[in-house]
């Protein structure tokens, strides 16, 4: 199957540094180039990509505003947003998780890896390698910043919170499965069904609301 990708960036050579890479690659194709995120958005509705590479900081409307716009419209539940940014961890990152985005990547990153990084959320799985997420943690969710985040998880199982805090410390779903002594597809089933009662687009705000609402603190990650 070939991923299709949308680029969403306001500096051209930076589009064109990253089309150059996908354009050589046989299951990547990137079918179309923004400037900002208005123009994104309107590609992104007409092309139905399956992942939308967005800057941060853009002119006009921004990364965070693209993707928030993205993840409310029905008709784009299966694109994924990947956020582009200069900066590494910082606010606007988890604000771009927040909104709905599936994980981020930083420019330098390497060719190889920013390959990989492509296929994995076109897998529809979280960019939150658990180094990345105790930064983000550490840095950023020291204190439960929705006081009544807490009251969602009561709509879930204790299997599926249990879940969903494995979920939270980067595990895979293989490794979800070992710690719970469950098959992967049972832990798969798990995860899904919290997602679908949390209201959640995928593992990256899964995680943001572990954190959130205090099921998991940073100590235990």
């Amino acid at each position: 199957m070939t991923i299709r990708v949308l680029l969403v960036d306001d500096q051209p050579l930076i589009r064109s540094g990253f089309r150059a890479l996908l354009d050589v690659e046989d299951d990547i194709e990137v079918v179309a180039e923004a400037a900002d995120g208005s123009e994104g958005l309107a590609l992104a509705r007409e092309h139905l990509p399956d992942i939308a590479l967005i800057d941060i900081r853009m002119p006009v409307v921004d990364g965070i505003e693209a993707t928030r716009r993205i993840a409310a419209d029905p008709a784009l539940t299966r694109v994924h947003v990947v956020i582009l940014t200069n900066y590494g961890l910082d606010e606007y990152v988890l604000n771009a998780l927040r909104a709905g985005a599936a994980g981020f990547l930083v420019k330098d990153i390497q060719p190889e890896d920013f390959l990989h990084a492509i296929r994995v959320a076109a897998r529809g799985d979280a960019l939150l390698a658990p180094s990345i997420t105790r930064k983000l943690i550490n840095r950023y969710v020291t204190q439960p910043l929705h006081p009544g985040a807490h009251t969602v998880l009561t709509r879930l199982t204790n299997r599926e919170r249990e879940a969903v805090a494995l979920v939270a410390q980067g595990l895979s779903n293989d490794q979800i499965a070992g710690r719970m002594t469950i098959s992967p597809m049972t832990a798969k089933t798990h995860i899904n069904r919290a997602m679908t009662k949390l209201h959640v687009r995928d593992r990256a705000q899964l995680v943001v609301l572990a954190y959130e609402s205090g099921l998991v603190s940073p100590g235990n990650s």
